[in-house]
Formats: C-alpha cells, sequence, structure tokens
C-alpha cells in the first residue's frame, strides 16, 4: 500500500522501510506502458513481501502524449492504488519533466527512469540495496557496462560525447551513467531548489554534492517503439551545447579567447616577416596569403561569437524568469479517481 505522507526516514537505514517513488516522463509509449507497468509492479512485490519497503508509487510524467499512452495509463490504474499521472499543458522535454514528477513525489526515496524499459526495473532493488549500505549515501547512480540494441556508430559517439562533457565540465560526471537513478528525500529537495531554464538534470543531480554510489548493469533493448532521441538528432545536439556543455563549463568562452590570441600571435608573426622580406629588398606577393589571413581570421570571429550567442541566450532565457512546465492536471494523488477510459482503449493491467 502507498500513503501520502510517508512519515521521516528512521535514524538507522539496515531497519528503514522506506516508501519509493519512481518518476518516468515519457511521450507516446502506448507500446510500451503496460508491460512497464507489469515489471514495476512485479519488482515492488518482491520488495514488499520481502518487508523491505512500506509503499510504491509510480508518477507517470506525461510529456503531451499524442497517442493513448494517457487513456492506457487510466486503464492500468484501475483496481489499484499505486499509479500517479502529470498531465503537463505542452511538450516540455524529459529534465523539465522528471523536475515535475519529483515536485509531485511523496515518497522517502525517489527513483527516476526512462520508461522504454531500456533501463530494466529489476535493478531498482540493486539501488535500495547500495542506498542501504552506507548511511551517508544521498544518490546511486546506475553505470551501463553494455548497451543493448545500439549500432556501434551510436556506441562511439556517446562514449566520445560522454568523455567531451567530462573534460570540459566543471563537475565530476560518472561515464555512462544516465538517467536512471536514486536519490533520497533530501537530495530530491536540494534539486528542486534549482530554477535554471535549461536544466541539465545529470549535472545537476551532482553538482548538489553528499556521497554518492555507483551500481553496474547491463541496458537492455528498447521493448517497443522507436527511440524519441536519434543520436545525431537535432534535440540531443541542442540539449548536449545548451543544457550540459554552457550550463557546467565556459571551456568554450575560454577556447574562443585562445583563438583570437592565437590568430593576433600568427597576424603579428606575418605583418614581421612581410616587413623583413620588403627590407631584403624581397618582391612580396601577398594575395593569396592575405586572402587566407582575411578567411581564416573571420572564421575565428563567427566562431567566438556563435559561443558567446549561446551563452548570451541562456542569460536571456533565464531572465524572463518563465517556468520550466506548467502541469494541465493530475490523478491518482490523495485518492483522486482517474476519468472515464473510452471503451476503445484496452490494456493487459497486470
Amino acid at each position: 500500500m502507498t500513503h501520502s505522507n510517508p512519515s521521516p526516514p528512521a535514524p538507522g537505514r539496515d531497519a528503514l522501510r522506506p516508501v519509493v517513488s519512481v518518476v518516468l516522463s515519457f511521450w507516446n509509449e502506448e507500446d510500451v506502458l503496460p508491460e512497464l507497468v507489469r515489471r514495476l509492479r512485479a519488482v515492488f512485490a518482491a520488495l514488499r513481501d520481502a518487508n523491505q519497503i512500506a509503499g510504491h508509487e509510480l508518477v507517470f510524467v506525461n510529456d503531451a502524449s499524442t497517442d493513448q499512452s494517457e487513456a492506457l495509463l487510466y486503464r492500468l490504474a484501475e483496481g489499484h492504488d499505486d499509479l500517479r499521472v502529470v498531465n503537463m499543458s505542452r511538450n516540455f522535454g524529459v529534465s523539465p519533466c522528471v523536475l515535475a514528477g519529483m515536485a509531485h513525489a511523496t515518497g522517502d526515496v525517489v527513483v527516476y527512469m526512462d520508461a522504454d524499459l531500456q533501463d530494466p526495473p529489476e535493478v531498482i532493488p540493486e539501488l535500495l540495496r547500495a542506498w542501504r549500505e552506507d548511511p551517508h549515501v544521498e544518490v546511486v547512480h546506475t553505470v551501463r557496462q553494455s548497451r543493448a540494441g545500439e549500432t556501434r556508430l551510436k556506441l562511439a559517439i556517446t562514449a566520445i560525447g560522454y568523455r567531451l562533457l567530462k573534460s570540459v565540465s566543471s563537475i565530476d560526471l560518472p561515464l555512462e551513467a544516465g538517467d536512471f537513478k536514486l536519490l533520497t528525500r533530501r537530495a530530491v529537495d536540494q534539486v528542486l531548489q534549482f530554477e535554471e531554464k535549461r536544466p541539465f538534470l545529470r549535472g545537476l543531480v551532482c553538482w548538489i554534492g553528499f556521497k554518492q554510489a555507483k551500481v553496474h548493469y547491463h541496458r537492455e533493448a528498447r521493448a517497443a517503439g522507436a527511440t524519441k532521441f536519434p543520436v545525431l538528432g537535432v534535440k540531443v545536439i541542442r540539449n548536449f551545447i545548451d543544457s550540459a556543455v554552457v550550463a557546467f563549463s565556459d571551456v568554450p568562452l575560454k577556447f574562443s579567447t585562445a583563438m583570437g590570441l592565437g590568430c593576433s600571435l600568427l597576424s603579428l608573426a606575418s605583418l614581421i616577416w612581410i616587413a623583413v622580406a620588403w627590407l631584403l629588398g624581397h618582391s612580396i606577393s601577398g594575395q593569396a596569403a592575405i586572402l587566407t589571413a582575411i578567411f581564416f581570421i573571420g572564421g575565428v570571429q563567427l566562431l567566438s561569437i556563435g559561443i558567446l550567442g549561446n551563452y548570451l541566450g541562456s542569460i536571456f532565457l533565464e531572465t524572463k524568469r518563465r517556468p520550466n512546465y506548467i502541469v494541465r492536471d493530475t490523478f491518482g494523488f490523495n485518492g483522486a479517481r482517474p476519468p472515464t477510459v473510452p471503451a476503445h482503449v484496452d490494456a493487459q493491467a497486470p
């Protein structure tokens, strides 16, 4: 059974039976949701039978899906009191939706994960075990040892991206640690204090500090449907630059400064060489060299302006103080019942 007002955590974790909230952001996952809910409930039934938890809740954040996902969840909620839905007013993206789910979650610990079953729910007991083992741990990351169903190109690009981000970031980002983590109530409360308009959740969770543990696992292939984030897609690239690099590193600014300084030194050296050659009586035909220098310096200037533009764009976005998300409506909280489900929507409810 899940209760909406969990008691404060007990001093010792060995005997702690927490209420666990699972936050799942999704968009158009009607093919996956029934199996996802079935496996999650099986995991928590085993934990409850082993007397390791006091209860659980499944908080699904619907990022304005256009398929039958919302109606499916209402059908899957029938006869159960563990399923909650937070419906967004429009499509806001993964990180804002996860933050909305955290804000609504009531558990002593919160697990957030993708809804495509690439991250197996059966790993959740391992996250709880790692959390129990050390009373100082506030965050447990999952680290992927393998990634099924992904091409070599995607694996290579992802590995390069992780290492590049780690090398330029001002925080210690674990390699191969994605959006599948356990956070204590204390850690969740700290994360919810952030008001960044392009939140990079993986970075924010590391930035808060506290002691953080890791659990290794093998990532599975997507259960059904197509990925919403192709590795070379516009969303992935834009999120990497705007949310990850700009939010946690000033290396691009330093790079543009270094490029500008390097061009200035090269230009000065060229001028000295031309002057010396002219004084020695050599014929100087510098049209090609001049054009090359102009194109090179112009390219560096445009690159630097583009880098500055990204940072200025982030500043502009922050100054507008818009909310990260708007919730259309919710159900399942405080005993609220789901709306009437259309008769044509069918789900194999566990």
